[in-house]
């Protein structure tokens, strides 16, 4: 979805559209988070207005995902809504001397051109609103370390044998925080 920037007025703009679901595929399969995956195209409500160069959005997306537990391995539904904002200024104002980023840098990007490819800055919304690790459940227990069994489904035979007696040393001592 494209913005021409010279449509972008003062006034509050609303737009509502479906992304494609590939790209953020692609994207996942490729990332450090390769758990999920997007079941149907993902849906953003956006408002949009400008002030000076200075084009300002904020909106809601909302995805179908699916999801592979970090715990017991087991696929799930991960529903995934997120509100965002973020700013755009034009290239050459953006440019500046190098410098750390703060937490309201995360929420601003430059523009460059006479319109704007809103999937992109979408895309990058929904990336961030996926936890690290994927949990079915936030008591999920996991799997046995010893025979693999879903501990949520079943309970384990395993024996539950003593820990290593060499290692028994370590139970007794105490550690402080300074």
């Amino acid at each position: 979805m494209k913005l021409r920037i010279e449509e972008i007025t003062s006034e509050e703009q609303e737009l509502e559209f479906r992304a494609d679901e590939h790209e953020v595929n692609r994207l996942l399969e490729r990332g450090p988070v390769r758990e999920y995956h997007l079941r149907q195209p993902f849906t953003i409500h956006l408002t949009y207005y400008r002030a000076g160069m200075e084009l300002f959005f904020a909106g809601t997306l909302s995805a179908e995902m699916t999801a592979l537990c970090a715990r017991c391995t087991e696929q799930f539904q991960a529903p995934s809504q997120r509100q965002f904002r973020f700013v755009l200024a034009p290239r050459v104002l953006g440019e500046g001397g190098r410098r750390d980023l703060g937490s309201e840098d995360l929420e601003f990007s430059t523009y460059a051109g006479d319109e704007i490819d809103l999937l992109p800055l979408v895309s990058e919304q929904l990336l961030l609103a996926l936890p690290m690790r994927p949990l079915c459940a936030e008591d999920c227990r996991g799997l046995c370390a010893r025979c693999g069994a879903n501990l949520n489904w079943t309970s384990c035979a395993c024996d539950q044998a003593p820990a290593d007696p060499r290692f028994a040393v370590f139970r007794s001592l105490k550690v402080t925080r300074s």
